[in-house]
């Protein structure tokens, strides 16, 4: 008997006996020998934006899977009709992204080897693999509050037909334009430095060197002396004839300012402040020759220069969601390392989300008790649904998971170490279902004790609002009400305990970030606590007005803790109305307050393209989060095999390269969907002011954690795009950016654009499979074409391997390398990048 045989008469065995079994009922079938294919039919179906899938179950087990009694519970981020076209299966929305799947009357008994396809429609197209259903598990009628995971889920190929697709020839006609620049013509210090000199010769880096430092300095000389004995696998020893490193305070230097100057005696670098210093050293990491960190040297050949640097933005975010999915401790620590290596300074720790509540608050243990798991459930009174896959088991990590007290302690302590101030992101009033629900369970609790008054002390909806809404999300209870005094006890408790751990972490808070995007039409309508309101407030007119009403108050709570309050540009904004569209304005009344918006709705075609610059304009401090360019957990490209929401834009490395942060519309080229933009969007826009420009604190990029599952697929979305981000974020305003001359810019811009894929491809990237234990960055798709029966290949980033098949296997490391074009085969090319560490990038092939 075959071991997974065995195993499912095990489970089959089990369920028997766990369930009540009705008079008659046959062995109950074991879930997880159950697999789902998912395939896209149609796109355009009926000539709509809909799109034809189907669901083909394979029962693999020897028991057979009953044609009733059952019923499948998964996500999906689109919604669905109802009514399969196939007539043996229903579909239903439950609520966010949580659907159900019951067997109909036309729904026949699986047998054991047999299949049965589903055939369904979803009420968008489906443009890649992110669009499909995911997290299936099996729920018994018989026992409704257990649910039981199916077995293998796959996609199957797809080849779309739309318009914007980019395929393998696609590539290779972006990749043309790159010229392969040789290694010693390239700068050797990353982000680009305002001054550097590359002068013949080399600093001899070696245990005998002596470092000498300021007492300034302390920390970050013990930062240099872990990056030396990462290189030489030693500790400095020094010695009296050894060379000097020297780390030197020089007065009147700007505060992240630094100088760097290297020749065959001395590496000296220059700061008149701790950041400085520590920039002067991420820059010395890049400087290293890339091939230093895979292995331990005896002796590393640094480049004689001269640096002279300071960033162009005080303010160089990045924004990580694990709101909704979960990332451990050990991946924000190395995520930190890698901010920190591109002289990134803020890390905004998006914390809670409707999915989940990461963040431990002693004060109120029901937030990660309830809020910070996800598993099945009827009333989510114990844990929260599955969302984006997560599945019924609450131990599946991603979907739960938070990090305690002394977690975010350490977190915040490794942060300031680097010189990365932490952002606290708590989602007010909307997205916030994961509050809401753990603090309905507080309240169940004391109610069944008789303690109303504790029971409703941190209520944060009113129980007998009968208000009807849905969020972007499709959720209909994630919204706070404004109106209950608890929802201000809530947030004060809250403040109180992050205020408390940032103290014992000894490091800076400066801000707290309360949310404040995409509250939906209808919410609070039938609210009984905003009618009483209403009596005693004459300013509150409408709903729309318990948005002023909250962020006053919550902003009189944050500046009683000497902070400054942060949040997405809605809570700077006043809606409005003109000739009968709405519309947004700047809000008079908080621009004194001088809150800090990071503006991320730049959609290009939504008519909202201009909101950053007329709330830098109206005076409000503004970090520009544009979707446009920054979001990256949007897809690379338009490809169904490309993962990621496409929403907002597609943003390869291309998008935060490009960015202008003070005219972005200047050289938009493309629309979300990848299609040339008619530029007349543009007409009767705000531009950005010189006045406003002072009101630009800086940039920001951001990860959303929806389809962000584990390490892996972060690292994936996260790099290389992050070096595109880094560039703009730190390197002075680039010529080809203020030229007014359309053809100059352009040439400009193609140069640089050869420079930087040539610095990523050959410098950066190589260090990066190395650095903290090596990143996986998304390694290019090769580009392809044929040509008089030739196969002509190239890649995005010069300088990484690209090697070939003829046989048709898939390449590996050892295949042969590309270096002209190959004949082309009977069972044709297939082409693939690979990593310095041998680790492979999707493959390109003649064939398809």
């Amino acid at each position: 008997m075959c071991i997974r045989h065995f195993q499912s008469i095990v489970f089959a065995l089990f369920l028997f006996f766990s369930l009540k079994a009705q008079p008659g009922s046959r062995t109950v079938f074991p879930a997880q020998d159950l697999s789902i294919r998912w395939e896209v039919m149609q796109n355009g179906y009926q000539n709509k934006a809909q799109s034809l899938n189907a669901l083909t179950l394979t029962n693999n087990s020897a028991v057979e899977l009953p044609a009733a009694g059952w019923k499948m519970f998964f996500n999906s981020a689109g919604l669905m009709v109802p009514a399969t076209l196939s007539g043996n299966a229903r579909i239903d929305f439950i609520n966010g992204d949580l659907f159900s799947l019951t067997p109909t009357a036309g729904f026949q008994a699986l047998k054991p080897g047999q299949s049965v396809r589903i055939e369904y429609l979803k009420t968008d197209p489906a443009v890649n693999v992110t669009d499909g259903p995911e997290g299936f598990y099996l729920v018994w009628d018989q026992r409704p509050d257990k649910g039981f995971s199916i077995g293998k889920f796959s996609a199957a190929p797809y080849k779309p037909t739309y318009k914007g697709l980019v395929t393998a020839a696609t590539i290779y006609d972006l990749n043309k334009v790159i010229q392969d620049i040789p290694v010693d013509q390239l700068t050797k210090v990353f982000p680009t430095p305002v001054h550097y000199q590359e002068l013949p010769g080399f600093f001899a880096l070696q245990t005998e060197s002596n470092l000498i430092f300021d007492e300034r300095f302390k920390k970050e000389k013990e930062d240099l002396s872990r990056v030396v004995e990462v290189l030489l696998g030693k500790k400095l020893v020094g010695s009296l004839t050894g060379d000097t490193i020297q780390l030197v305070f020089k007065a009147g230097m700007p505060p992240e300012g630094y100088e760097m100057e290297v020749n065959a005696k001395a590496l000296i670098i220059r700061a008149s402040t701790p950041a400085g210093i520590f920039y002067g050293i991420q820059s010395l990491k890049t400087l290293v020759p890339p091939e230093a960190w895979a292995k331990t040297q005896k002796s590393v050949e640094i480049p004689n220069v001269f640096v002279s640097d300071e960033p162009r933005f005080g303010y160089r975010a990045f924004m990580l969601d694990v709101g909704r999915n979960f990332q451990t401790k050990k991946e924000v620590l190395k995520l930190l390392d890698v901010m920190a290596l591109y002289k990134l300074n803020v890390f905004h720790f998006h914390l809670t989300e409707d999915e989940g509540w990461r963040l431990e608050i002693p004060s109120l243990p029901e937030l990660t008790s309830i809020g910070a798991e996800r598993g099945h459930t009827l009333d989510a009174k114990m844990f929260l649904p599955p969302s984006h896959g997560s599945g019924p088991d609450t131990s599946h990590l991603a979907g739960s998971g938070f990090y305690s007290r002394a977690d975010f302690i350490q977190i915040l302590q490794y942060a300031n170490d680097r010189h990365i101030l932490v952002l606290p992101e708590i989602e007010t009033p909307g997205h916030a279902r994961a509050a809401i629900k753990a603090m309905n369970t507080r309240y169940e609790k004391f109610m069944k004790e008789g303690k109303k008054d504790l029971a409703e002390q941190y209520l944060l909806v009113d129980p007998k609002d009968q208000s009807t809404y849905s969020s972007n999300q499709y959720w209909n209870d994630n919204i706070m009400d404004p109106a209950l005094p608890s929802t201000y006890q809530f947030i004060q408790t809250v403040i109180n305990d992050v205020v408390a751990m940032y103290a014992e972490a000894g490091v800076p808070l400066k801000s707290i970030h309360f949310g404040g995007d995409e509250v939906p039409e209808h919410v609070w309508e039938k609210s009984p606590a905003y009618i009483t309101l209403k009596k005693t407030h004459p300013e509150i007119v409408s709903t729309a007005d318990l948005w002023y009403y909250f962020y006053g108050r919550v902003n009189e709570m944050v500046k009683a803790k000497g902070l400054y309050l942060s949040g997405w540009e809605e809570m700077g904004l006043r809606k409005t109305s003109l000739d009968g569209r709405s519309m947004y304005l700047p809000n008079p009344d908080f621009e004194p307050e001088h809150l800090q918006t990071e503006v991320w709705n730049n959609t290009l075609g939504d008519g909202n393209e201009d909101l950053a610059y007329k709330l830098a304009n109206g005076g409000y401090k503004v970090v520009l989060t544009c979707v446009t360019h920054l979001y990256f957990d949007m897809a690379y490209y338009k490809s169904f095999e490309e993962p990621g929401y496409y929403w907002g834009a597609f943003t390869d490395i291309d998008k935060p390269f490009s960015f202008i942060p003070y005219d972005y519309f200047k050289n938009a080229t493309v629309d979300k969907e990848g299609l040339p933009l008619n530029r007349n969007i543009f007409i009767g826009k705000q531009r950005l002011t010189d006045y406003g420009k002072t009101n630009i604190v800086g940039l920001q990029s951001a990860v959303w954690g929806e389809n962000i599952k584990n390490p892996e697929r972060l690292e994936y979305m996260l790099l290389p795009r992050l070096l595109g981000f880094a560039e703009r974020a730190w390197a002075k305003d680039p010529q080809w950016a203020t030229s007014t001359d359309t053809l100059r810019s352009a040439a400009l811009f193609s140069e640089a654009w050869s420079a930087f894929l040539n610095i990523v491809g050959k410098r950066l990237l190589p260090m990066l499979d190395y650095y903290q234990g090596g990143y996986g960055y998304r390694i290019p798709k090769p580009g392809m074409m044929m040509e008089n029966n030739l196969v002509l290949a190239n890649l995005q980033f010069p300088g990484i391997d690209l090697r070939y098949t003829t046989d048709g296997k898939d390449p590996d490391a050892q295949s042969s390398m590309y270096k002209n074009p190959v004949p082309l085969t009977s069972q044709g090319i297939k082409l693939r990048a690979f990593d310095k560490k041998g680790r492979g990038g999707p493959i390109a092939f003649s064939g398809n």
